[in-house]
């Protein structure tokens, strides 16, 4: 069964939040969320469009009030003490509201006033980790780029907790991996992280922590190992020539949960935790040629969530 956590009985933690509800209108985007996020490490949120997971960080930010339930951050109050939740945080949203006629340079500025100078200078900084033209107009940037900008503001202030949406949305692969990195050095230093996506891949990489909500409801609470060790793998062999019905039928044994055979290239949905000896296994069990080329894919989280919890829509 998967492991889903009862309500927290302590506020020990940077976040904790009991029996948070919000509705807009006719939809209950938050049905009673009970979590706690212990101090460091980094917390993934995921789930599918629709399921709450902004919802949920705007009230951890005050931002916007829930309708019942009880949200603390570091021992204070989010409903009371909203200003001071505020400067123990940073926040980037998912939705990017940035002034096109600003540098962006200034628009850091801007982004961080009321912070000490200190924070302006990591700013730069992390703007300087990521080449970006900050004398140039930020009407001339890119959507990675406008993100970029963003996520070097959230992590210039000295805080003890960041909630981050979407912060990789939009970056390529490169940019990507110095985004993970950086989040990365930030939890090892001692800061709490939490971070939405929709990329398993970057959270496999960079969480200690996986919370899966699904149409406002916390469906499951764990680590990423345990979540890929009940994920399909995906192999993709290319043999010298294309293999015969009955090769086919030899790579139907029960690990191998789905077989996608086009020309020389085959596709296997691998049930094992380690697909390289499994493949080792594999051919000698069979006695099939070996293959020119293995590449190993990697399921979307849609894949995954409807893989594991029989959830679609991500």
């Amino acid at each position: 069964m998967t492991p889903v956590p009862s309500a927290p009985t302590d506020t020990t933690g940077r976040i904790v939040c009991r029996g948070i509800k919000r509705r807009f209108g006719d939809k209950q985007a938050l049905k009673g969320i009970d979590l706690k996020v212990g101090p460091g490490g980094i917390t993934g949120l995921l789930g599918p469009n629709g399921s709450g997971k902004s919802t949920l960080m705007r009230c951890l930010t005050g931002l916007i009030r829930p309708d019942a339930g009880h949200a603390e951050v570091d021992g204070l109050e989010v409903r009371g003490d909203g200003a001071d939740v505020r400067a123990r945080l940073t926040y980037s949203p998912g939705e990017l509201h940035l002034y096109g006629e600003m540098r962006g340079d200034e628009h850091l500025r801007w982004l961080l006033r009321g912070r000490d100078a200190s924070a302006q200078t990591r700013a730069l900084e992390m703007a300087g980790r990521f080449n970006l033209p900050l004398t140039r107009k930020v009407r001339g940037y890119s959507h990675g780029m406008k993100r970029q900008l963003c996520f070097a503001a959230a992590m210039a202030p000295d805080v003890r907790l960041r909630i981050l949406d979407e912060i990789t949305d939009g970056l390529d692969p490169s940019r990507r991996g110095q985004v993970l990195e950086a989040l990365r050095e930030d939890a090892d230093s001692g800061t709490t992280l939490l971070l939405s996506s929709h990329h398993l891949g970057e959270v496999d990489r960079a969480c200690d922590r996986m919370v899966f909500l699904n149409e406002g409801e916390l469906i499951a609470d764990e680590s990423p190992t345990s979540v890929l060790e009940r994920t399909s793998r995906l192999v993709h062999l290319t043999y010298a020539e294309a293999l015969t019905e009955e090769q086919l039928k030899r790579l139907q044994i029960p690990a191998v949960e789905r077989i996608q055979p086009s020309g020389e290239r085959v596709s296997l949905w691998l049930r094992a935790s380690d697909p390289r000896e499994f493949l080792a296994t594999l051919a000698q069990e069979t006695d099939l040629q070996s293959p020119r080329r293995i590449e190993y894919g990697s399921l979307s989280l849609s894949q995954m969530y409807t893989d594991i919890y029989g959830v679609r829509g991500v």
